[in-house]
């Protein structure tokens, strides 16, 4: 009795989730069927925020939806109908914002990111093989050149642990 409850709750929860908006448009033709399919397709929802009118079941993108075959009965063109909608909602609506000067952030931002990264990585590799130079010899020139005159005065098969002075 138990199992056929939860199948019957899952079973409902299913259904509710299910039930999609299906918009049913009468277009002349198939042409502008396909018109209305590829602009609600690369269109993005403005509540969504990564997705398509015509996947989003927000009640914007509904009126979307009817906005645009609307405005295709009207026999606007494609591009009068998302300069529609990007003077209303801004370039936020497009997937591809055009190149403009607000938008050169949002186009070379990142790899201006990416290349800052490299330039600061490459200073500290630098710099810490720079202080490891200097760190491992650990002294001066004049220490070096003393050091260098004892080793040379030490015969061949003796080694500078092995003198006792």
């Amino acid at each position: 009795m138990k199992r056929l409850l939860i199948a019957t709750v899952l079973g409902l929860a299913v259904l509710g989730t299910a039930q999609a908006a299906i918009d049913t448009y009468e277009f002349s033709t198939e042409a502008e069927r396909e018109r209305y399919r590829n602009l609600v397709e690369e269109l993005r929802c403005p509540k969504c925020q990564n997705q398509n009118i015509a996947d989003s079941d927000a009640p914007i993108a509904m009126d979307l939806r009817a906005q645009i075959f609307r405005m295709l009965e009207e026999g606007q063109s494609n591009q009068q109908i998302i300069d529609f909608l990007v003077s209303r909602y801004g370039d936020f609506v497009l997937y591809k914002p055009p190149v403009t000067a607000r938008t050169l952030l949002l186009w070379y931002g990142p790899a201006g990111l990416l290349v800052g990264g490299f330039v600061m990585l490459g200073v500290i590799v630098l710099r810490r093989r720079g202080k490891q130079s200097v760190a491992s010899s650990g002294l001066s020139a004049d220490e070096q050149q003393r050091l260098a005159a004892l080793l040379d005065q030490q015969p061949a098969n003796q080694s500078p642990v092995d003198k006792k002075d």
